[in-house]
């Protein structure tokens, strides 16, 4: 039964709710094939999602060589330099690794930085329709936002912005095998472009992160070069592209029920109960990196065998009417509010407190630039693109209404 649930189409995109149904109906953890990766077994409970993602003893992330679990055997040397990061490792390279960044993310610094990146999105909201009307909400405003504040972060210079734009793009087109070596060149030049920043900072200095981990690398023994290089990969990626897709579906959910938009705009302090709600619902993050069993285990009575790789599905744990009373509905107001967006256990997300507040200062800026936003198409026609595991909005057309 599992096989019929297609996770690349466009009708599970649309809704996954039917198809994480279908899954749950056939038990706790079902065997199924996914897009690249193949045959394996995903979740469909929050308990289930949560083990996997806790017991980082039984559930790795690498195979007992060190290989990545995750990385088929055709993937190029590029991809698996890159890849190696601590978002894919286990103890003890993953804390060593977060440590050296993890100041950065902490809540107080983050917090800090509230008012600068309202402002960032005032300017964009203000500059929506500056190439006319309609205009693509994602492209001119949700990739935008967190991509100028994670550049900013990293201490990149703006003037490279669109660099990374066409590389996010491309990255978002990534649909098959076949994408994925059509997407080498572009990782080449953005590798050898980060290997240039990293050696700027070296002679000059500077400011961000990139400074700090050139810092730490004086110090010597914590981090290698290659690391270094696939860090900033990893930050400018999962620093960016994620809370892109959760801004652009929490705005398309808002613009098709005006109400819910007009009970946000009359007290902002609700924001934050709502983007954990978007958070839940939009499920940007669909499935954890696969893991490898270490050894036969007894999954919630399913039983799964040493050798055997398992997928944490997080729209379906977000779904599991056994974690939040009436899953199905997009309810604003929610508490409490159980989901796994940011995943749990040891890689929990690093920038969770600053994807809220893109969030939130994204929506504020937005609805109170253009208070009667508007789709500028019926829902029917906004799609998803065909991206195993990240759920995004393909383009989202929008006018200022009356």
């Amino acid at each position: 039964m599992a096989e019929l649930v297609d996770f690349s189409s466009e009708a599970f995109l649309r809704d996954p709710r039917k198809g994480v149904a279908l899954l749950r109906s056939s038990g706790p953890v079902v065997a199924t094939k996914f897009p690249i990766l193949g045959r394996l077994w995903v979740t469909t409970t929050y308990e289930a999602a949560a083990r996997v993602l806790k017991d980082s003893a039984t559930f790795t992330l690498r195979k007992e060589g060190g290989s990545l679990v995750g990385l088929p055997w055709w993937m190029p040397t590029l991809i698996g330099t890159l890849a190696n990061n601590m978002l894919t490792m286990d103890e003890p390279d993953h804390t060593r690794l977060r440590d050296i960044v993890d100041e950065a993310f902490r809540r107080r610094a983050v917090m800090d930085m509230e008012p600068h990146i309202r402002a960032i999105a005032d300017r964009l909201a203000d500059d929506l329709f500056a190439a006319g009307s309609p205009a693509d909400l994602v492209q001119r405003y949700a990739r935008m936002l967190p991509l100028a504040v994670i550049c900013e972060l990293l201490g990149l210079p703006s003037a490279d912005r669109p660099k990374f734009i066409a590389w996010a793009n491309s990255i978002a087109n990534l649909t098959n095998a076949f994408g994925f070596l059509r997407l080498i060149g572009g990782m080449m030049k953005m590798r050898r472009y980060l290997k240039v920043r990293l050696q700027v900072a070296r002679e000059q200095g500077g400011e961000g992160l990139i400074a700090e981990l050139v810092r730490v690398e004086k110090e010597g023994g914590r981090i290698t070069p290659d690391e270094m290089v696939s860090m900033v990969f990893l930050l400018l990626g999962a620093g960016s592209e994620t809370t892109t897709h959760l801004i652009s579906g929490s705005v398309f959910e808002l613009l098709k029920d005006p109400a819910r938009r007009d009970w946000m705009a009359a007290d902002w302090s609700r924001a934050g109960l709502a983007v954990e709600e978007f958070l839940r619902f939009v499920s940007p993050v669909q499935f954890s990196k696969p893991r490898y069993v270490r050894h036969d285990v007894d999954l919630d009575g399913v039983k799964l065998k040493k050798g055997d790789r398992v997928m944490a599905m997080i729209v379906a744990a977000n779904l599991d009417p056994q974690a939040n009373e009436g899953p199905e509905r997009l309810d604003l107001e929610r508490r409490p509010n159980r989901h796994l967006a940011f995943g749990t256990g040891i890689h929990f997300c690093l920038g969770h407190q600053l994807a809220r507040i893109e969030g939130m200062c994204a929506l504020q800026a937005l609805f109170t630039r253009w208070p009667r936003l508007k789709l500028a198409v019926e829902p029917s026609q906004i799609h998803w693109r065909k991206r195993p595991g990240i759920r995004m909005i393909a383009e989202l057309p929008v006018v200022a209404g009356g």
